[in-house]
C-alpha cells in the first residue's frame, strides 16, 4: 500500500505596503488573522449564519434612501469578489496584461440582485466564496507573491486575497450595524 505524501500547509504571509494600492489598507487592516485561507472559509460560515432566515422584506431593506438594499450589498460583495479572484487568477498564472478597474455603483445598478429572492443571492455568495477558496488553495508558493497591475496599481496575489476578506468583512459589519441590528 502506498503512503500518501503530505505537505505541510502553506503559510501565506501578510502582504506588505507596496503590494497593493494604499486605498486597500482600509480592508487589509481589518484582517488580523495570519491564515488567510482559514479566514476566508470562516467568513463564509459567518456570513451565511448572519443571512440565514432573512425575509424578503429584510433582503429588500434600505437603511436610507438611495442606499443599496441588503440584497444589493451582498450582490456587490459577490461581484467584487469575482473580480478580485479573476485578477488573482491572471496574476498567479503570470499574465502581465494590465487590468481595468470597475465602477461598483454601475455594477449594482445593472445587477439582478433586486429581482432575485434573498435565498438565491445567498446561494450565489456561497458559490463565489467556494470558487475563490478553490482557486487560492490550489496556488503554489510562487504564485502568491506574483504581482500584476489592476486599476493602474500594482497588486500581489496575496494582497488580493486579504483585500477580498477585508472587503467582505467591511460590508458584513455594515449589514450587521445598519441593516440587521439586534438580529
Amino acid at each position: 500500500m502506498l503512503e500518501e505524501a503530505t505537505q505541510p500547509p502553506l503559510v501565506i504571509a501578510r502582504p506588505q505596503a507596496g503590494e497593493y494600492a494604499p486605498y486597500y489598507e482600509r480592508y487589509i487592516s481589518l484582517i488580523q488573522e495570519n491564515d488567510i485561507l482559514a479566514t476566508l472559509d470562516r467568513q463564509r460560515r459567518e456570513m451565511v449564519l448572519l443571512l440565514s432566515g432573512l425575509s424578503e422584506e429584510q433582503g429588500d431593506f434600505r437603511y436610507a434612501p438611495e442606499k443599496w438594499s441588503a440584497k444589493e450589498v451582498l450582490g456587490h460583495v459577490c461581484d467584487t469578489e469575482r473580480i478580485f479572484a479573476y485578477r488573482a487568477l491572471r496574476i498567479s498564472r503570470g499574465d502581465a496584461t494590465p487590468m481595468e478597474g470597475f465602477e461598483q455603483d454601475d455594477y449594482v445598478k445593472s445587477g439582478p440582485f433586486a429581482r432575485h429572492v434573498i435565498a438565491e443571492v445567498i446561494e450565489d455568495y456561497i458559490a463565489v466564496r467556494r470558487a475563490t477558496l478553490t482557486l487560492l488553495r490550489n496556488l503554489d508558493e510562487a504564485a502568491w507573491t506574483r504581482r500584476g497591475v489592476a486599476n493602474k496599481n500594482e497588486v500581489s496575489v496575496r494582497a488580493l486575497a486579504y483585500v477580498t476578506a477585508g472587503h467582505e468583512l467591511h460590508h458584513r459589519r455594515i449589514l450587521e450595524e445598519k441593516y440587521f441590528e439586534g438580529r
